[in-house]
């Protein structure tokens, strides 16, 4: 078993170094290492330690952030590019332990489907979301209320402490992305179908290639023209229980759709460790990518000069851009 000597820096709040998914994975194949000084190093969007690293970079994002491959050597993501070797297209989605299920998931011939509360919307992210998610929410709870469960609109008094708990009791579940973004599908769609809560969503324009776009109820565009026709659709299903569970019988995704994220990252990193370090250095270090890069670190770690105040000033406007980064 060949030895990798790896690290992981600006990932997600409560990300575990030692513990998680990305690490798991390369247990399989490779005894790993931990080292300050590593041949690779697996980093995200939250920060910007990586850029003290010199060793191969692999860019990992759960965003919808587009890889700046004059960084990273290599990158995972949800964007629909072609870049070689450099680049796969690995949803998190996909990763999740509750998507495999979905392909086989049967959902027919149950009515206690139907004796569910109505409807429920599960966020805590206020700051950087598209302004239909609450415009959204407000309509639809002019029908009927929307159950609110998270830290944003909260109504329900409490925060929900299970997730796909809380969703199995509702027929419908707001599920819309932060963004509307080609490529950007996260869990917000995959968490309701695995407990078959039927999703209303928006977001990615493109969601039929990873899905059953007839399985679920859509919003194609945020227009009001849009919220509208999508509400009269909910309150229809709402109101016959039969065209609901036509609705609910249909499946998740279809064997063509279903992506194999294990074989697709096990193939993409065995590539990668295949190489030697020299040729698996893809990014480049001279001409104006090095001024690029240097401008970068000076702009992120260089404190402004003079006084102490200005550069508590400097550490905050950093702070708070990594925040809206979350």
């Amino acid at each position: 078993m060949n030895t990798i000597r790896i690290n992981f820096t600006d990932f997600w709040k409560n990300f575990d170094p030692k513990n998680n998914s990305i690490l798991r994975k390369l247990e399989k194949n490779y005894k790993v290492v931990f080292s300050e000084d590593p041949d690779y190093l697996f980093y995200s969007c939250y920060g910007y330690e990586h850029l003290k690293y010199n060793c191969v970079r692999i860019f990992y994002t759960g965003e919808n952030i587009v890889p700046d491959f004059n960084i990273c050597d290599y990158a995972i993501g949800f964007h629909y590019l072609n870049f070689n070797d450099r680049y796969r297209r690995i949803p998190l989605f996909s990763s999740r332990s509750n998507y495999p299920g979905l392909l086989d998931q049967k959902k027919s011939d149950n009515r206690q489907l139907l004796n569910r509360k109505f409807c429920n919307f599960l966020y805590s992210n206020k700051n950087n979301a598209h302004p239909i998610r609450k415009k959204f929410f407000d309509k639809l709870s002019e029908y009927k209320q929307v159950d609110s469960g998270g830290g944003y609109l909260n109504n329900l008094g409490y925060k929900v402490p299970d997730k796909l708990s809380f969703l199995s009791e509702y027929k419908f579940t707001i599920a819309f992305e932060n963004s509307a973004v080609k490529g950007y599908t996260t869990e917000k769609l995959v968490d309701p179908m695995s407990v078959n809560s039927l999703p209303i969503y928006w977001g990615n324009p493109d969601v039929g290639q990873d899905f059953n776009v007839s399985s679920f109820i859509r919003l194609e565009n945020s227009s009001d023209k849009e919220i509208k026709k999508v509400i009269e659709k909910i309150r229809y299903l709402d109101q016959n229980d039969d065209e609901y569970l036509k609705l609910m019988d249909k499946p998740w995704l279809t064997s063509n759709q279903f992506i194999e994220a294990e074989k697709l990252f096990d193939d993409f990193i065995n590539h990668i460790f295949s190489l030697s370090l020299d040729k698996a250095n893809k990014r480049a270090h001279y001409g104006y990518n090095r001024y690029y890069t240097r401008r970068v670190k000076n702009y992120v770690f260089k404190p402004f000069p003079g006084t102490r105040l200005k550069n508590k000033i400097s550490d905050k406007l950093k702070e708070i851009f990594i925040s809206l980064s979350k």
